[in-house]
């Protein structure tokens, strides 16, 4: 790899001139003695701003944190209860999360390769033609964006319900809650966490280091009360051969796919510990480790934690009817009684603040990547990295708000809110196969420390088919007959912003973007990364 890029980029000497040129100052002094990957980094372009503090543990805690596997599906579950029941469940992990994980695992290949916090944006500048390159970064890079911000706001709308299901449950389901109070809710729980991403990495990096230890013990928790407190379990063959189809869709089957929203929405944003590779210690190896590591782990302990809610979920229309909105939260009520169902139900709350935190840690260093290549408006407000916690503030702040006025759209219906969420998964996934595709179809692939070997291509060619095929399955309807409240307006939302984004570059982006920056266009153009004054 580091043969590859030395062919496009300038010598060690020159990098280190154009170092001095700046007013950002290296983590690292730029002596015989920088670190590694700020060396990579710089080859690659860019000058290293951040502190690198994120090692093999905290890395791996980060990606386990995104996924949030215990909340995450607390909040997801009934994609696969509608579509189905036992079965639908339970296959569509298998299936969906194996999909999902092939993608993963070619996340990680490519971010070994070329690890910078714009992640597999950044990498196009290596795999596609160098006169493709512009065009493509622009529209992938926009896309990606609105998935990575729509996946955000949803968590954080998320975690607003399940901490108002808690207090459901506590008032024995007389308090039922309203949109205007999640909503509510909600952008207070966004303030909250964007307050913590104004820390240094070094505390951030010790916050990520325990999410894992709670997230596994709430899991272990959650499964071993239920297995001793439910009499009535299913059986395993109930859990894989019970179908209970009500879409209206033929074949019937076809539902179950539904269902796989779940695993891909759990599991899709597996690039997210990509964009803190600048804040890695060893980010060629430590950053896909942790992908691969926590994406497989995930993978496994949520079919063990869906196959446990399965067998202990009762009557399936008694959940999809719950007046929390919550399904395993009514699971927690009716198997254990109300106070383990209250505190079950608020470590899921607890879980979904740690997918948070990270999640504004992760889209505030896409905002920060993206605008230091110009490719976002007033990219030079948000590249500014503070000087107290030499950390990119303004581009937390405009991420946190960006989140919150994406969920403002709940206020309006939740059709509305459902289409910008459903849209998510999609916009990320296709954001990340563009960069596959290109790896597979022009051959200009170097890859990294940490590599997939003969299994790469394989792997890569499941997850580029698995993933567009559920692409287009995430904007049918999951109902028929179709009706307004039923409709899935994800498509609506997904090629608004396609357009926009294709739009958006032939009237602006054309005239002055040429992609991901390289040292000499820096030195060109006098690029410079102000140190922010007021932070």
């Amino acid at each position: 790899m580091a043969t590859a890029i030395s062919k496009k980029t300038p010598s060690v000497t020159q990098r280190a001139t154009l170092v001095t040129q700046r007013e950002v100052t290296p983590t690292s002094p730029s002596s015989d003695g920088i670190d590694e990957a700020d060396k990579t980094l710089e080859a690659m372009g860019y000058t290293p701003v951040f502190k690198r503090e994120f090692s093999n543990w905290s890395s791996f805690s980060f990606a386990m944190s995104i996924s949030g596997v215990y909340g995450s599906l607390m909040s997801t579950w009934i994609y696969g209860l509608q579509a189905g029941g036992a079965a639908a469940i339970m296959w569509s992990w298998v299936l969906g999360g194996a999909g999902a994980w092939a993608l993963a695992l070619s996340l990680a290949e490519l971010s070994s390769a070329y690890p910078s916090s714009g992640a597999m944006y950044f990498t196009l500048k290596f795999l596609a033609p160098e006169d493709q390159v512009p065009i493509l970064c622009w529209i992938s890079g926009y896309i990606n964006l609105v998935g990575t911000i729509t996946g955000s706001a949803a968590t954080e709308y998320a975690s607003s319900q399940m901490l108002l299901a808690a207090v459901s449950i506590t008032s024995n389901f007389s308090y039922i809650p309203t949109t205007h109070h999640v909503v509510a809710v909600m952008a207070l729980l966004t303030v909250v966490h964007a307050s913590i991403n104004m820390l240094p990495t070094v505390w951030l990096n010790r916050l990520a280091s325990g999410y894992v230890v709670f997230h596994v013990s709430v899991l272990v928790g959650a499964c071993a009360c239920l297995l001793a407190q439910k009499n009535n379990k299913h059986t395993v063959a109930y859990a894989f051969t019970d179908f209970q189809p009500s879409s209206g869709w033929s074949p019937p089957g076809f539902a179950f796919l539904f269902g796989c929203l779940t695993p891909a929405w759990i599991m899709t944003s597996a690039d997210s510990t990509a964009r803190i590779a600048e804040e890695a210690k060893d980010p060629s190896r430590i950053v896909p480790k942790a992908i691969a590591n926590a994406t497989t782990f995930t993978y496994i302990i949520g079919f063990l934690f869906n196959l446990v809610l399965v067998l202990c979920m009762g009557d399936p229309l008694d959940l999809v009817k719950s007046p929390s909105g919550q399904p395993v939260a009514q699971l927690f009520f009716n198997a254990m009684g109300r106070g383990p169902a209250i505190f079950f139900t608020l470590c899921g709350f607890i879980v979904m603040n740690f997918v948070a935190i990270p999640g504004i840690q992760s889209g505030s260093r896409t905002i920060f990547a993206f605008a230091r290549d110009d490719l976002i408006p007033l990219s030079r407000v948000w590249r500014r990295i503070s000087r107290r916690s030499q950390t990119p503030v303004a581009a937390v702040w405009l991420y946190a708000a960006l989140e919150i006025t994406v969920n403002l759209l709940g206020l309006a219906s939740d059709t509305a809110i459902s289409a910008v969420f459903n849209v998510c998964t999609v916009a990320l996934n296709i954001s990340y196969l563009i960069p596959i595709v290109c790896k597979l179809w022009y051959g200009r692939f170097e890859r990294g420390p940490w590599h997939l070997g003969r299994a790469s291509v394989p792997l890569n060619v499941v997850a580029v088919a698995w993933n567009g095929f559920m692409a287009v399955v995430f904007f049918f309807p999951t109902k028929l007959p179709v009706t307004p409240e039923n409709m899935n307006y994800a498509v609506v939302v997904f090629l608004f912003v396609t357009l926009f984004a294709v739009g958006f570059w032939f009237t602006h982006g054309k005239h002055f973007y040429t992609g991901p920056r390289n040292s000499a266009v820096q030195t060109q153009r006098g690029f410079e990364m102000t140190m922010s004054r007021g932070m």
